[in-house]
């Protein structure tokens, strides 16, 4: 939270006061709100419950956005009136009046009349919280460009989903020392994090197809010269007594001209092997698996729990050392439907809340996130001239001081106005 984009909206009045008791009938009105607003919180998660979440998520929000509007107005109507009666040294003007009408400011650049330009690509995102094009405008320079180096005042963009084991300017450090300004890679600590789950393309709540093969995992390794230990991982369960069909090009036993994730659902387990171990680089082998309805066993990211859809979900080698036990694990599993459906019951009752706000990054494309982020950058500049040191935060009446804060919803770029009210902030 912050300051960020002024808004214009001014906080209604009532058009008047309760003549028979106005303090007892507000006082009431607040009471009752802590009760609507469970009714409110109860009657959506039984809507959720109902929903395929990955395709109505977008309804849902405009469904929510909506009613949480018209309580907050109805909210501020009452606190209004109060202030209102109470205002003291504010011109009969409520704090949170006061705050928008001192801290109503104007940004020299409206993005939706001057976008963003990035040099490289031909699309323009007309959904797009910030006006975003993409190629090369004959008017003006572009705000950035895809590669390195480039001219003063166009941002540097690195953009790559490849390991930085096998491709070293992918690591953030060095690419900060190279110049980049902007990186975008799979890990979350990029400025854009560019990752390979996509509502788009995976439905990650499909159903569970019964487990029809024989073999007790499936693998799609086609690289067998990864620098890391998966081939010895695929060995070293085969030498457990785990049964393995192989589509890959290493080790292969079956045919590999399959649909990869309709081949992975007739399995009990799936062998989501990277070709490195990197932090938060979990690719489609990962993601198809979970799609599919198996339990991955992984080698790759060390933090691969924090993708984890509920816990015990997937099975991790860290080390050579745990192939042995890794085994053990998958045999109990197999032979334990109980246990086996529990590390899958995040299909039936719905992945955690990390997991849940790990992939909806992916709700709004990354190209829009750069756009996003670049115009933020911009806005952020325009913040540190001497207009906008005057603008004020809070103002305070006897012992309760109301603060005006801007947030905003990741994915979108336009700041919303809020109050929060406190003795003790």
């Amino acid at each position: 939270m912050g300051h960020g984009v002024s808004s214009s909206t001014r906080i209604p009045k009532p058009s008047s006061l309760d003549s028979e008791n106005p303090g007892n009938r507000k006082k009431r009105w607040t009471n009752l709100m802590p009760c609507f607003i469970a009714l409110v919180v109860i009657a959506e998660i039984a809507f959720l419950g109902r929903l395929d979440m990955s395709k109505n998520a977008a309804m849902v929000n405009l469904w929510a956005d909506s009613l949480l509007h018209r309580l907050y107005f109805q909210t501020t109507e009452v606190e209004s009136a109060r202030d209102d009666v109470d205002s003291v040294g504010y011109e009969d003007d409520s704090c949170e009046t006061w705050l928008m009408k001192e801290d109503d400011v104007v940004y020299i650049r409206d993005f939706d009349k001057d976008p963003i330009v990035v040099a490289g690509g031909d699309q323009e995102w007309n959904t797009c919280s910030a006006g975003c094009k993409f190629g090369h405008s004959p008017s003006r320079k572009p705000d950035a460009a895809f590669g390195w180096p480039q001219e003063q005042g166009t941002a540097s963009v690195l953009r790559s989903m490849e390991s930085s084991h096998y491709y070293a300017e992918n690591n953030i450090a060095n690419a900060r020392r190279k110049g980049y300004d902007v990186i975008m890679t799979t890990s979350l600590s990029s400025d854009v994090p560019v990752g390979y789950f996509s509502w788009a393309e995976y439905d990650i709540m499909a159903p569970v197809q019964p487990k029809t093969e024989k073999a007790l995992a499936a693998a799609f390794i086609s690289n067998c010269g990864a620098r890391n230990f998966r081939l010895q991982a695929l060995e070293g369960l085969e030498k457990s007594g785990i049964i393995i069909d192989s589509y890959g090009g290493c080790h292969r036993n079956r045919d590999g001209r399959v649909d990869k994730v309709e081949t992975l659902k007739h399995y009990k387990f799936s062998l989501a092997f990277e070709n490195s171990n990197e932090e938060d680089y979990v690719t489609e082998k990962f993601f198809q698996s979970l799609v599919a309805g198996t339990i991955p066993v992984v080698v790759g990211a060390p933090n691969i729990q924090d993708f984890a859809p509920c816990t015990g979900s997937l099975l991790h080698i860290k080390e050579i050392e745990d192939i042995d036990s890794v085994a053990k694990t998958m045999k109990r599993l197999a032979e334990n439907p109980d246990a086996f459906n529990q590390s899958l019951r995040w299909k039936y009752h719905g992945p955690n809340d990390s997991f849940k706000a790990l992939v909806d990054m992916a709700a709004v494309h990354s190209s829009c996130r750069l756009c996003i982020h670049l115009a933020t950058r911009i806005r952020e500049d325009e913040e540190k001239s001497p207009a906008f040191k005057k603008r004020p935060c809070k103002c305070s009446r006897g012992s309760q001081t109301t603060y005006h804060v801007y947030v905003r919803e990741r994915g979108r770029f336009d700041m919303v106005s809020i109050f929060l009210r406190s003795s003790c902030l």
